[in-house]
């Protein structure tokens, strides 16, 4: 039997974060039923400042640093992340403890219902990530022939976007179905919009989208044997995958690159990738041994590189 007390999870202060580290705090309760989880709940930089894309004031760690601060000092025993939002390189003496099992990680196109857009020479389409951008703009011509598609920042919690785009500041936005679905919006309560999902072949999700990844020090043992039954390896090993090849790109989260795993019945890996750098955009699609993840991100980079 562990130690009992209370184990304090970080989390930033949007209804999605909550929700989030609450599938994770009531993971540790059922597993761990001596343990008490406690939610510290904190406003990062990057929830702060929404006027700006992430790129002109620190990329993807102004959404992690201060949880990583509040890890290293001891304030808090975990942090979970959505996992696509976590820098390549964490802070000195933290770890990603847990991988739980991955949510849908597919990409969905909001539009307003009714709201009729055939015959409309430009389509604005919400979205600060250039991942979605580029691939927006070449299927554009499939879902709106002869408009052109137009992307214009975005930012914001979901409800701020869903409410952005019923006002009619846009023709419609791009979000993740993993947050839409655990904010509990795909039931039909919303029927105001009609919701669009792109396959992940089509339409390359960021790398790492829809897993969550908690985050503690290293050698804390209790919160790894807290954290260890939510633990998917077959998540983890995509995860790891799929932020090597971004390691191997060098890409941060203000580049149009995409990255996307998956494993097949076979025990196969499945990777698919985009990389829309200096206006050239290269795709890769390999199949090879999950045991053999490594080399096929390394290969994935490699193409994707040119």
């Amino acid at each position: 039997m562990m130690e009992g007390g209370v184990i304090r999870i970080g989390t930033r202060k949007s209804d999605l974060a909550v929700i989030q580290t609450k599938l994770v705090a009531d993971a540790i309760e059922k597993a761990c039923p001596d343990i008490r989880t406690e939610l510290v709940l904190r406003q990062t930089m990057g929830d702060k400042i929404l006027g700006k894309p992430l790129l002109e004031f620190g990329g993807k760690g102004v959404f992690v640093s201060e949880f990583e601060e509040g890890l290293a000092k001891g304030e808090i025993d975990l942090a979970v992340h959505s996992a696509k939002d976590m820098p390549m390189d964490l802070a000195e003496g933290l770890a990603i403890v847990a991988v739980p099992e991955r949510e849908d990680p597919r990409d969905v196109l909001v539009t307003v219902a009714g709201r009729e857009l055939s015959g409309k020479k430009e389509i604005a389409i919400g979205t600060s990530s250039p991942r979605r951008q580029v691939q927006i703009e070449a299927i554009g011509p499939k879902l709106w022939p002869g408009a052109a598609v137009r992307c214009e920042m975005l930012r914001g919690n979901v409800n701020t976007r869903l409410r952005k785009l019923e006002e009619g500041g846009y023709d419609g936005i791009l979000l993740a179905a993993a947050g839409l679905k655990r904010l509990g919006f795909l039931d039909g309560s919303l029927p105001q919009f009609q919701f669009h999902f792109f396959d992940c072949e089509t339409f390359i999700p960021a790398g790492g989208q829809g897993i969550l990844a908690v985050e503690g020090r290293e050698g804390d043992e209790r919160a790894e044997t807290a954290c260890r039954a939510m633990e998917d390896p077959e998540a983890r090993l995509c995860l790891l995958t799929e932020r090597k090849v971004l390691r191997l790109l060098n890409a941060g989260c203000h580049e149009p690159i995409g990255v996307f795993s998956r494993i097949l019945e076979d025990g196969q890996m499945e990777l698919f990738g985009i990389c829309g750098r200096k206006g050239v955009v290269r795709k890769t699609h390999l199949t090879g041994p999950a045991a053999q993840a490594e080399e096929l991100a390394v290969q994935a980079a490699g193409e994707l590189d040119g």
